[in-house]
C-alpha cells in the first residue's frame, strides 16, 4: 500500500507521493552517505536589505556545469557523488524524466526551513518537472494555491518517500517546510530537475 503512487487531489497540479520508495533500512544507510559525502554550504540570503544566513545547508549537483540561482543566490553545481547517482537512477526510471541537476537540503533541526516559494526560475523550462526525495526526519510539506485560498495542502514527508510535481503546478502552487518547535532531528532533501 505505501509503495503505491498516490495523487494529491489539488485542482491545477499534477502531484504523486510515493511514501516508500526507498525501504526503511536502505534510507538509513542512504541518510548517512548523503550526509558524510555532500559538501554542504550556507549561503547569504537578504531579506527586507538585511543580510541572513539561509536557515538550511545546500549543495547544487549536476551532470554539467549550468548553474543555477534563486533568491538572489546563483550556486555553480558540483559533480554527482556515487549515492546520489544511485538515488538519481532509481527516480529516472520511474518517473521516466531524465534529471541533469540535484539541488539538496540538510534541515539540521526543527529551526532549519524554507520559506513559501515556488521552483518557476526560468532556467527550470516552462512546466518543469520536480522529484523530490527525503531521508531523515519526517517534516511537514505545506502547498497553496497561488489565488484560490481554499486549495491548500499540508503533507508529512518521511523517509524514504518521493514526491513528484510536474505539469502546471509550479504556475499554480507556493510549497514551504515550515520551522516547527518540536523536536525533530536532520533532514536530507534531494530534488531532481531539468536545467539545460
Amino acid at each position: 500500500m505505501f509503495n503505491e503512487p498516490f495523487k494529491l487531489n489539488l485542482p491545477d497540479s499534477d502531484i504523486l507521493y510515493v511514501q516508500k520508495f526507498f525501504s526503511e533500512e536502505e534510507s538509513l544507510n542512504l541518510f548517512k552517505m548523503l550526509f558524510e559525502e555532500i559538501e554542504w554550504q550556507q549561503d547569504e540570503i537578504k531579506l527586507f536589505g538585511k543580510t541572513h544566513l539561509q536557515p538550511r545547508l545546500t549543495s547544487l549537483m549536476a551532470d554539467n556545469d549550468k548553474p543555477y540561482s534563486y533568491s538572489n543566490i546563483t550556486m555553480t553545481p558540483k559533480p554527482f557523488p556515487d549515492v546520489v547517482k544511485h538515488i538519481k537512477s532509481k527516480v529516472e526510471a520511474f518517473t521516466k524524466t531524465k534529471f541533469t541537476t540535484c539541488l539538496a537540503n540538510l534541515y539540521r533541526n526543527g529551526k532549519d526551513s524554507n520559506g513559501w516559494h515556488s521552483d518557476n526560475e526560468k532556467e527550470l523550462g516552462v512546466n518543469p518537472v520536480i522529484a523530490s526525495v527525503s531521508f531523515g526526519a519526517s517534516r511537514f510539506f505545506h502547498l497553496k494555491h497561488k489565488t484560490n485560498k481554499l486549495h491548500k495542502y499540508k503533507i508529512e514527508l518521511t523517509s524514504g518517500s518521493l514526491l513528484l510535481m510536474k505539469g502546471e503546478t509550479q504556475h499554480h502552487y507556493l510549497h514551504q517546510i515550515a520551522k516547527t518547535k518540536k523536536e525533530v532531528g536532520s533532514r536530507i532533501n534531494l530534488t531532481f530537475r531539468i536545467i539545460n
